[in-house]
C-alpha cells in the first residue's frame, strides 16, 4: 500500500460532510450537541482539505488550519472500512512531517473525551494539554 495525501477539490465536500456526520454524530448526541452541516460546509472553505489515498482509492479526508506554532488537525476522518489498519497512524506521521516541512514546532487536535481515537494519539506521542465537559485538547512536538 502507498498511501498519499492530496489536496481535496470542493468536488469532496458532500463525501468529506457525509463521513464527518457518521463518524462523529453519536459523540454529538452523547455530549447533547447539536450537528450543523451549514457550519461544516463553511469551515470547508477556510481550512486546507486533504484527502488520505491509497492509488485510487479515498480511504479518508483530513482538514487542517495552522498558526505560526502549530497545525491544527481540524478533522481526521477514515472510511469505516480503514479503520483499525495503519492508515491514521500513517495519517498522523505524515501531518507531522508536513508541519515539520512548514517549521511549525507543533500537531495539534481536538478529540472527544469518549472517543477511541484519542488512545491513538496518545501512542503516536500527543499529550493532553486540557479538557472541557466534551474535548480534550492535545498536541505533539513535530522534529
Amino acid at each position: 500500500m502507498a498511501f498519499e495525501l492530496i489536496r481535496a477539490s470542493d468536488s469532496y465536500l458532500s463525501f468529506a460532510r457525509d463521513l464527518t456526520r457518521q463518524a462523529m454524530l453519536p459523540y454529538y448526541q452523547a455530549f447533547g450537541l447539536r450537528w450543523i452541516e451549514e457550519a461544516f460546509d463553511q469551515a470547508w472553505g477556510w481550512r486546507e482539505q486533504w484527502l488520505v489515498m491509497d492509488g485510487e482509492t479515498v480511504l479518508g479526508f483530513c482538514s487542517l488550519s495552522e498558526d505560526r506554532q502549530a497545525l491544527f488537525i481540524r478533522e481526521l476522518h477514515l472510511v469505516p472500512e480503514q479503520r483499525n489498519r495503519g492508515v491514521g497512524t500513517w495519517a498522523l506521521q505524515a501531518l507531522a512531517a508536513m508541519a515539520a516541512q512548514r517549521k511549525l514546532g507543533l500537531l495539534r487536535l481536538m478529540v472527544f473525551k469518549i472517543n477511541p481515537a484519542r488512545q491513538l494519539y496518545l501512542r503516536q506521542g500527543f499529550v493532553e494539554m486540557g479538557e472541557d465537559d466534551c474535548f480534550v485538547r492535545m498536541q505533539r512536538a513535530v522534529a
